[in-house]
């Protein structure tokens, strides 16, 4: 086969163009490769030891799910292992089943592509363990490109298994043995109207598996059918229209709370009874709030870009310790779990695209298990006569907040970029009134402190693209675009680095 397989990968995941339809995108992730994937990934458990190989397969509602969910569980079959096929489920459910007492399997697979646009597609590994890491999608895709699978002496058997219903009770049980409700253990949300939107994602089970068992009203919630072609908007928490849309459900039908998925549900965000969304650095302030109450004092890993509002409520608002690392989930992830090991108590990480993980919860970047764990407190908070929107009323807002993302026109993107960072560092000191971050761990960030600019910016280097996003935010009515245009006069000297979008 006449495979880049290493363009399939994308950081801890595989990604692929999967059905043809979008101009200059050319299919390279076919059946054909997808059951290679299947006997790699079976092959690549074998490495760590697993004799008996059983697998459990979900998919998002991609109208490539079928047809590739079949290829890869061919391939692990032919390999002499054995699926259990979870047919529509969540990307945590996928990990979760590996922790199931109902079935063994050793490993997870979710076929999706988060909330990426109709024609993509990927997948997403797990063992017990969590979510496998980039060297490991790396070592996948080198089995993959070898090819050398050999014979088996009998096919492994495919099992339908329904596992989100499984799923979506161990929510349900924890949701109920939290709040404890003496007026109704079963229905502790009995009288409360919540409405979800799953974009025509995966995640419509929350509404009719988790909120209507425990006595919530779910009418007025949509697009919790599953369609792949996602016609009424992108089911994506960061994106305005998919929020616009949320926020006006809630209104319309005089909700209490409004609850968002992405396209696999390993992202979420809420909107509050007044119709304003509960997302990004609102969403981490939060849940935040939450845990800090649990665990005082813990420390909470965010990625590079949150404010410095959310920084100051965490730091001396809730009196934790606000730890800012790099973009990308993983990476925010794995921070939080290297802290543990080094002694430093960190019970969130969480970015502010959505993807928030709990120590509770296996450190799993899990929508569906942040929004149950948000409910518990909004069940707590109702004895009380107060809602969540209230354990977040003296979080700071930035008056603006502004994203550009600046192309670089050079082959070798990543040297070039990082030499942008370097030399900027050097001549953010001849700015009167700017001052480095001396605490960073991506790109440069930088605090602007004259009174008409009164915010920060941070430069850094895209995950995967030739890009570096510049992002801005100032408390102060056209403070971004003074920041702005002071960074653009530094561009000069770097001749590969558009500013055209400055």
């Amino acid at each position: 086969m006449k495979v880049n397989w290493k363009k399939l990968q994308n950081g801890s995941d595989i990604r692929g163009i999967a059905l043809e339809g979008v101009k200059g995108e050319l299919v390279n992730l076919t059946s054909e490769v997808v059951e290679v994937l299947g006997k790699s990934f079976t092959q690549w458990l074998r490495t760590k030891g697993f004799k008996n190989v059983n697998i459990a397969v979900g998919m998002d509602s991609r109208i490539s799910g079928n047809a590739l969910k079949a290829a890869f569980s061919k391939g692990i079959i032919d390999s002499g292992a054995n699926v259990f096929n979870c047919g529509l489920a969540s990307t945590p459910a996928m990990f979760m089943a590996t922790l199931s007492d109902n079935i063994s399997v050793q490993g997870g697979v979710m076929l999706t592509a988060s909330h990426l646009p109709f024609n993509r597609n990927g997948l997403k590994f797990f063992t017990k363990h969590g979510g496998l890491d980039k060297a490991d999608i790396s070592d996948i895709l080198a089995i993959a490109e070898k090819n050398d699978f050999g014979t088996v002496a009998s096919k492994g058997e495919e099992r339908a298994y329904d596992f989100i219903s499984e799923y979506s009770n161990q929510l349900v049980n924890n949701i109920r043995a939290k709040v404890n409700s003496a007026r109704s253990y079963n229905e502790p949300l009995a009288g409360t109207k919540i409405i979800v939107d799953a974009g025509n994602g995966a995640g419509g089970f929350f509404a009719n598996k988790v909120l209507l068992p425990l006595g919530a009203d779910i009418s007025g919630s949509q697009f919790l059918n599953p369609d792949g072609r996602f016609p009424n908007h992108i089911p994506n928490p960061e994106d305005p229209d998919a929020m616009d849309s949320i926020c006006k459900a809630v209104l319309e039908n005089k909700a209490d709370l409004g609850i968002i998925f992405d396209t696999d549900v390993d992202r979420s965000a809420i909107v509050d009874n007044t119709g304003k969304p509960i997302n990004r650095n609102a969403l981490i302030a939060l849940i935040s709030s939450v845990i800090l109450e649990e665990h005082p004092g813990s420390t909470i890993v965010t990625d590079s870009i949150t404010s410095d509002g959310l920084a100051w409520f965490i730091n001396h608002k809730l009196k934790g310790k606000h730890h800012r690392f790099k973009r990308g989930y993983k990476n925010v992830i794995n921070e939080a779990i290297q802290l543990n090991k080094a002694g430093e108590e960190s019970w969130l990480a969480i970015e502010t695209s959505g993807h928030a993980a709990l120590k509770e919860n296996f450190f799993l970047d899990d929508g569906a298990y942040l929004v149950a764990k948000l409910l518990i407190k909004m069940a707590q908070l109702r004895n009380h006569n107060k809602n969540l929107s209230n354990l977040i009323s003296d979080l700071p807002h930035p008056v603006e907040s502004k994203e550009f993302r600046l192309k670089i026109n050079s082959s070798d993107f990543l040297t070039y970029g990082n030499t942008v960072i370097k030399k900027l560092q050097s001549l953010v000191n001849s700015i009167d009134g700017w001052e480095k971050e001396e605490v960073n761990f991506e790109g440069i960030r930088v605090k602007c402190l004259n009174s008409n600019e009164q915010g920060w910016f941070l430069l850094r280097m895209s995950l995967h693209d030739p890009v570096m996003p510049l992002n801005i935010e100032s408390n102060v009515t056209g403070g971004v675009n003074k920041i702005k245009h002071k960074f653009k006069s530094l561009l000069s000297e770097f001749e590969f680095l558009s500013s055209d979008v400055l």
